[in-house]
């Protein structure tokens, strides 16, 4: 036989060879087949076959064959390597010295190659989508004849990798459609020949309360009512070929699995796949979107309600006081806020009323609920009704749409009425419905409304003695006087001030961004000795125009700042009473360190005076250890 000869059945032996060992393979399992037989056929050590990785800078290999075994896949940068110029279309052949002519791939030389091979890997359209290559430690001596048939080899390589990407691209492409489908809030069915079930998302699912798995393949004749049926049958007479859609917007009603039959919007529209005719119907539930208009009303109204509340900075502080009128307030809080019983605080204004408020409401139960406040004394008679049981569209001049009251807001909550002796008799009326049936009507409505609520009122005014004068009513008021808690005068609360005003400070010297540590002895004083008819209120309102013109570390107080500290007493002995005041302080603070003056535990770290100021006032007042 000559050479020719002994070369054609050569290949054709390696043709056959790579069609036996890969005919029946696809996917992962064909480029595992094909890089093997093509190692044996070709009578070289490695052989892999790979795809670009994202990039046409990198790829990765799809199958890689090591002699006796397959190896991990690996990705890799294409730059200065032996496979750059194949993938950029061209077939790449080195018979031998393979390594040195690419310096700048060390595996190369690692693994002793001495000869490679590759041929692009292309889509019919020409594109490059990887490489089929075989090296080996030999020289690879190959003719024109074998480095065509090695050709035929990346073609079917390519071939099957084009097939395989896109069934991959379908599948990326079908799961997509699915998650779409899925995500939808409408119900999305799609009826074959029979009207059986072959889509059935799951907003459908949910609609009709029925499980994709029950239903596909059945009919759909279940969930028709009488209306939707005659629809259907009217749509599939007068549309066989048209080919048109149809809108039924209202009026019409389907059926859930359990039976409950519910209005519904529908469109129905045509489908053809091949020869196959479908309908697809894509069904929206009406109540729900009711449902949904009454929460998105529902969620503005709070948002409303906590808009204006934000204003009101000082409904997020906490409660300060260790004074035993405080503490008594404590112990009443902790004793009333689980019972849903209505609370009466009464106090002057500025005592922290409202603060009380919150606390009761975050000790309660219905924490999870609204607070909800209002002011009855900021708001006009004529509208306070409004602000507590809300209003109809056109109940009175100005009332453009329909409106929710504070009650409506605070169900499962709890309501704080501030200043409640300045409600309206006919409010009051309303009132004590609330409190005793919890239901009311809005203002020019007509349909009851039935809340849970708890009720948290406030007054500085003698709401008993209003109740024997007639101006307020007695029945409410014996309502809203189950749980009644004295609020005390700041000036009943002198422990607590310096608490208050080092709290105010702090606050402000955040605010403000000052580095302000605290208050002078004699300011502290004089904080004490004041009478505060504006109670809580007006101290903060002090603390802050202090800190505003402080100029240290420590804040002083001015008579002309802060007059009303100047008592006429004080003016007229200011030198001698405030060095007694003094010397008696920095005596106290003295023997509660052991006359300790210097470090964190000294004497001069609790005054905030440095030791050495400290030093010189004890000698300027005469101040010395005893004993």
């Amino acid at each position: 036989m000559s050479d020719s000869s002994e070369q054609s059945q050569t290949i054709q032996n390696s043709l056959r060879f790579i069609y036996e060992g890969t005919a029946t393979a696809t996917g992962p399992a064909f480029f595992q087949a094909l890089v093997r037989a093509t190692a044996h056929a070709m009578n070289v050590k490695w052989a892999f076959v790979s795809e670009f990785a994202g990039s046409h800078e990198r790829v990765r290999t799809l199958a890689y064959w090591a002699g006796s075994a397959f190896k991990n896949n690996v990705e890799y940068q294409l730059d200065g390597t032996v496979c750059e110029r194949v993938l950029q279309g061209e077939m790449s052949y080195y018979p031998c010295d393979v390594a040195p002519r690419f310096p700048r791939e060390p595996a190369l030389q690692e693994l002793g190659v001495e000869s490679y091979l590759a041929t692009p890997i292309t889509t019919q359209a020409g594109d490059v989508l990887g490489h089929l290559a075989v090296f080996d430690v030999k020289p690879m001596m190959f003719s024109d004849r074998e480095l065509e048939v090695f050709k035929i080899f990346g073609a079917r390589a390519g071939a099957e990798l084009e097939r395989s990407q896109a069934i991959a691209a379908l599948q990326q492409s079908e799961t997509r459609l699915a998650t779409i489908l899925d995500s939808a809030q409408d119900a999305v069915i799609t009826l074959k020949e029979g009207q059986r079930i072959e889509l059935f998302n799951k907003a459908a699912e949910r609609i009709f309360r029925s499980p994709a798995e029950q239903v596909i393949g059945k009919p759909f004749d279940r969930f028709l009512s009488h209306q939707l049926r005659q629809v259907l049958s009217c749509y599939v007479d007068n549309n066989s070929s048209q080919g048109q859609k149809v809108w039924a917007p209202e009026g019409i009603t389907a059926l859930r699995a359990d039976g409950e039959e519910f209005p519904i919007e529908v469109t129905i529209s045509p489908l053809s796949v091949g020869k196959e005719r479908l309908l697809t119907l894509i069904l929206r539930d009406v109540n729900e979107r009711e449902h949904a208009k009454q929460e998105i009303r529902r969620l503005q109204d709070v948002n409303l309600m906590l808009k204006e509340d934000l204003s009101r900075e000082h409904r997020f502080m906490q409660i300060i006081g260790n004074s035993p009128a405080m503490r008594t307030v404590f112990d009443q809080i902790k004793v009333v806020a689980p019972t849903d019983a209505s609370v009466l605080l009464i106090g002057d204004t500025g005592t922290g009323k409202e603060l009380i408020a919150s606390a009761l409401h975050a000790a309660s139960g219905r924490q999870d609920g609204l607070l909800v406040s209002v002011n009855c004394a900021a708001l006009p008679s004529e509208l306070i009704e409004s602000e507590l049981f809300g209003h109809e569209k056109g109940a009175f001049t100005g009332a453009t749409e329909q409106r929710k009251g504070r009650f409506e807001l605070a169900d499962q909550g709890t309501l704080f009425l501030d200043e409640v002796g300045e409600l309206t008799a006919q409010a009051q009326a309303k009132l004590l419905r609330v409190l005793q049936e919890q239901s009311f009507e809005r203002v020019g409505g007509t349909r009851t409304l039935r809340v849970n609520v708890r009720v948290v009122a406030a007054t500085n005014r003698d709401l008993a003695e209003m109740a024997a004068k007639g101006t307020f009513r007695s029945d409410l008021y014996y309502r809203l006087n189950v749980f009644p808690i004295m609020v005390p005068y700041l000036r009943d609360r002198k422990e607590d001030i310096p608490l208050l005003a080092h709290h105010f400070l702090e606050r402000m010297a955040r605010k403000l961004g000052k580095p302000l540590r605290g208050i002078e002895p004699a300011a502290v004083a004089q904080l004490e000795s004041y009478s505060w008819p504006g109670n809580v209120r007006e101290l903060q309102n002090v603390m802050e125009r202090a800190a505003i013109v402080a100029q240290g570390e420590l804040v002083s107080l001015s008579d002309m700042l802060f007059p009303q500290l100047a008592t006429p007493a004080a003016t007229a002995s200011r030198d001698t009473s405030l060095a007694v005041v003094q010397k008696a302080h920095i005596i106290e603070v003295l023997e509660k360190s052991r006359w300790k003056i210097e470090g964190r535990d000294g004497a001069a770290a609790a005054l905030g005076l440095k030791p050495s100021t400290l030093r010189y006032r004890m000698q300027k007042l005469g101040i010395k250890k005893t004993g």
